[in-house]
């Protein structure tokens, strides 16, 4: 089994070493924690390979140097359709060869593996097996050691820890009865492995690409085999319709993300050019007469107190990137308003899922803007046992849920009306308030809510509020009445 050798957890890059089980053998997960996203880094008698590299490139080709290796190829799973992967700037930096599996089209040069075909990584093997299903190349790498046994194997997406790919993302005429179908196939595959294999996945809890992914970073074949529910499936049927059922609709962002993968893009470094570019007050509003958004990445506590008028707030502190390709349209250019210093931080985690549209940064921050004497906005931030003193007294009162539709219905503010944050960018949502109602504004905590009284308030949504510690603290409020959506859950 692997053993741990050091824990860095950061939405901006977390790092978790797995394993180092001889000299010869040096394998480090990199994982971005608020994209859910496992990338490998693989060494061996100074060669190396990168499976799933997310766009900034920095810590392969330091990993690279620490161990005095060079990166000879780059093992891409399947046509990501969640984060932007840094394939192309990372060959472009080291010569190094992007592999792909059987079934794969791309704009630039690639090596076609053939499945059960070998690469050698010093004294390791790698050899790529087709498993189809989540997407028509998806594929695994099976790293065995110098012995030629085999250690772990590098699922992508095809299966996770407790779960597997969603079978409805492929977008290339195939239902997802059919992809599914394909990954009942591909998994019998896998299970055929020992055991011991060690399975390292390329996403964990919170990635959209799985149902319900565990939260552990890795596992084996065996405890698969006896723990997860596609794993023990033996009838074909009966799997297809447990993979295909409970689906969330996929976001929206995430075509464009693997079209992205397969086309290519631009590199990051210009990217950061034209989005280190700083602005003035006049420039900004400048540039939203011209049809740009504002973006604050402020903490939500601080953006309440003031910002622009008409700025959404998305906090980098939550999952960033996922929510500005979610609610943001992706031809339109943003200007940002961070905290000092945090610009750059900002750029990078956008264009990890593809965003690039990123046209200057106000400096001097919200700060400058207050000192221009410019107008402001505001959100009042009530607790729970204020909304309590107000239901009797307010008529007009709406209680806005914003958290997705399972948790909704998993339990609830009794008359509450269920708005999921993740559809607000359709016009129709937002079209089903009134403006004379009185919104009270909740999620689960409270990064969310701020997020959607941005949003609101950009939609000319005016009288609302947004209560602090989200359903968190209205679940423990004495007299709030709550409830369950039985027929949703069942």
């Amino acid at each position: 089994m692997p053993v741990l050798l050091s824990l860095l957890h950061s939405c901006i890059h977390g790092i978790l070493t797995f394993a180092l089980k001889a000299v010869c053998m040096y394998i480090k997960q990199l994982y971005t924690s608020c994209l859910s996203e496992a990338a490998y880094f693989i060494g061996s008698e100074g060669q190396a390979a990168v499976i799933d590299p997310m766009r900034e490139i920095a810590p392969y080709m330091e990993l690279a140097k620490e161990r005095k290796a060079s990166i000879l190829y780059i093992f891409e799973t399947h046509f990501h359709a969640d984060f932007i992967s840094g394939h192309l700037d990372l060959a472009k930096q080291t010569g190094a060869t992007i592999v792909y599996g059987p079934e794969t089209n791309t704009t630039f040069p690639i090596h076609l593996a053939k499945d059960g075909e070998e690469f050698r990584i010093g004294k390791l093997t790698i050899k790529a097996m087709h498993t189809p299903g989540h997407t028509p190349e998806s594929t695994c790498y099976l790293l065995s050691d110098e012995q030629g046994r085999p250690h772990c194997i590098f699922t992508g997406d095809t299966l996770f820890v407790g779960d597997v790919g969603r079978p409805d993302l492929f977008n290339g005429g195939l239902g997802k009865e059919e992809m599914a179908e394909q990954l009942y196939d591909s998994l019998q595959k896998l299970k055929a492995l020992p055991d011991d294999v060690i399975i390292y996945p390329a996403h964990g809890a919170g990635s959209s690409c799985g149902k319900h992914i565990g939260a552990e970073a890795y596992s084996t074949i065996g405890k698969q085999k006896a723990e997860n529910y596609a794993m023990r499936q033996t009838d074909k049927a009966s799997f297809i319709r447990e993979v295909t059922e409970g689906l969330d609709a996929a976001p929206q962002y995430f075509p464009l993300n693997a079209r992205m993968n397969r086309e290519g893009y631009t590199a990051l470094d210009k990217i950061l050019d034209q989005g280190l570019t700083p602005l003035t007050v006049e420039d900004v509003k400048e540039k939203v007469l011209q049809g740009a958004w504002i973006l604050d990445t402020r903490a939500a506590s601080e953006f309440a107190k003031g910002f622009i008028p008409g700025a959404v707030n998305i906090g980098l502190e939550g999952r960033f990137a996922e929510w500005v390709a979610t609610l943001f349209p992706f031809d339109v250019p943003v200007v940002l308003v961070t905290d000092s210093g945090k610009e750059s931080e900002a750029i990078v985690r956008m264009a990890r899922v593809g965003f690039d549209r990123v046209a200057g940064y106000l400096a001097g921050g919200f700060a400058k803007w207050q000192e221009a004497g410019e107008p402001v906005d505001l959100v009042i931030e009530v607790e729970p046992d204020e909304v309590l003193m107000d239901i009797p007294y307010d008529n007009n009162m709406l209680i806005v849920d914003v958290r997705k539709e399972a948790e909704f219905a998993n339990e609830h503010v009794r008359g509450a009306l269920n708005l999921p944050l993740n559809d607000m960018a359709d016009p129709a949502v937002l079209a089903q308030l009134d403006e004379r109602d009185n919104l009270y504004v909740h999620c689960q905590s409270g990064y969310r809510s701020m997020v959607a009284c941005s949003v609101m308030k950009k939609e000319g949504f005016h009288n609302l509020r947004n209560i602090t510690g989200g359903f968190n603290h209205l679940k423990e409020t004495p007299g709030i009445a709550l409830e369950k959506d039985e027929q949703a859950m069942n």
